[in-house]
């Protein structure tokens, strides 16, 4: 049994699911978001409460139990609050700004990185060490951090990189004489 299949998912107010087959709708005051899950599972919605049952005891619709109650779960939170990744830049020299759709980052390179934002996703860089990605797509908002962060991971040595707020860097000690 599926520990977080079982558990029903809420619909705070201001958000409505509908249901037509096997596809989910779910509209909130940020965004209107579907899902079209597979056929090992059943999902419904009763009394602003979204519930998804498997159609069999096979591993694969256990699986897909409880992975389609996280996608239905995480789309009522974007639709409702959003998701939101901070990212701070580390280093001498390496900075960040918007240019319209555009994130610019000096990151030491012999060039200037060009980031262009894909829809659906907003960047911002309130200073020039800090970048924040928001929007209602969990899976797209970590994606994004994850391209930018990819440009230069930090380093043990010294720390210098693009690295998630809350994320600790392991530091290494350097050569003695």
């Amino acid at each position: 049994m599926s520990r977080i299949g079982k558990k029903p998912v809420e619909l705070p107010s201001g958000v409505t699911a509908a249901v037509s087959g096997q596809t989910i709708e779910i509209k909130g005051p940020k965004d209107t978001q579907s899902f079209t899950a597979t056929d090992d599972v059943t999902l419904a919605v009763e009394d602003n409460v979204v519930t998804v049952t498997p159609r069999g005891l096979s591993k694969r619709a256990r699986q897909q139990w409880g992975m389609s109650r996280t996608v239905v779960a995480n789309m009522v939170t974007g639709v409702s609050t959003g998701f939101k990744k901070e990212l701070e830049i580390n280093g001498v020299g390496y900075r960040a700004q918007m240019q319209g759709n555009t994130l610019k980052l000096s990151l030491g390179l012999s060039h200037e990185v060009n980031f262009e934002v894909p829809a659906g996703i907003t960047v911002t860089a309130p200073k020039p060490t800090v970048i924040i990605v928001e929007g209602t797509d969990v899976q797209l908002v970590g994606q994004v951090a994850a391209n930018i962060r990819e440009w230069r991971k930090p380093e043990p040595y010294k720390g210098k990189g693009i690295k998630y707020k809350d994320e600790y860097i392991f530091r290494k000690e350097g050569k003695k004489k």
